[in-house]
C-alpha cells in the first residue's frame, strides 16, 4: 500500500511538466478567452484572459493521467492565485468532451493547501448538473484539469506548486 502511494505522488509530481497539459478555451465554441499553462520556479503557471464575449466565460486546462488512481479518495492542491473561484475537474475517460465531475476552490494570493475528497464532486456537462452520471469513480479517472468559468472578465493567474492524490480522510477531531 505505500509503495502505491509514493509511485502516485510521484507520478503527479512528475507531471507537473507544462508540456502535459493542453488548453481548452470557450474558443470550441464561438468565445474569446485565452490560456496557457507554464513552467515557473514553483511548479505551473495557469494564467491568461477570460472574455464573456460571443457567449464565452471559460478557460481551462487538462491533461491525461495513466498512474493507477483506484486506491485515491480525494486530491490535495497547493496553490496561490489571484481571489478568484475555481473548478478542479476530473474525467473518466480521455474523450474531449463530455461529463466531467468538478470541485470548486478559492485560490488566495497566498500558498494555501486545498483538499477536495471525491464524494464532493459533482458530475457536470457543459456547466449543467448531470446527476445520473454518479459518482467519481478513482479506478476510472483519466484526466484532471482547471477551469475558471466566474463570468468575471479580465486576467487570471492560479499557480499550482503540488498535486497529490489522497488516499484516505482524516478522522474529525
Amino acid at each position: 500500500m505505500v509503495s502505491l502511494w509514493i509511485i502516485m505522488m510521484a507520478a503527479l509530481q512528475l507531471d507537473l511538466a507544462p508540456e502535459s497539459w493542453r488548453e481548452i478555451n470557450d474558443g470550441v465554441m464561438g468565445g474569446r478567452s485565452d490560456s496557457a499553462m507554464a513552467a515557473t520556479a514553483e511548479g505551473l503557471l495557469f494564467a491568461g484572459d477570460l472574455s464573456l464575449e460571443n457567449n464565452g466565460g471559460f478557460a481551462s486546462a487538462r491533461r491525461a493521467l495513466d498512474a493507477d488512481w483506484s486506491q485515491a479518495r480525494g486530491i490535495r492542491l497547493e496553490v496561490r492565485g489571484d481571489g478568484r473561484s475555481y473548478q478542479f475537474r476530473i474525467h473518466q475517460d480521455r474523450q474531449f468532451d463530455g461529463v466531467s465531475w468538478r470541485h470548486p476552490f478559492s485560490a488566495g494570493t497566498r500558498w494555501q493547501v486545498v483538499e477536495l475528497w471525491f464524494e464532493d464532486f459533482e458530475p457536470v456537462f457543459r456547466g449543467r448538473l448531470v446527476p445520473e452520471a454518479g459518482s467519481v469513480e478513482p479506478v476510472r479517472i483519466r484526466q484532471i484539469g482547471v477551469l475558471l468559468a466566474d463570468k468575471q472578465a479580465g486576467p487570471f493567474a492560479l499557480e499550482i506548486r503540488r498535486i497529490e492524490a489522497l488516499t484516505k480522510r482524516p478522522a474529525p477531531d
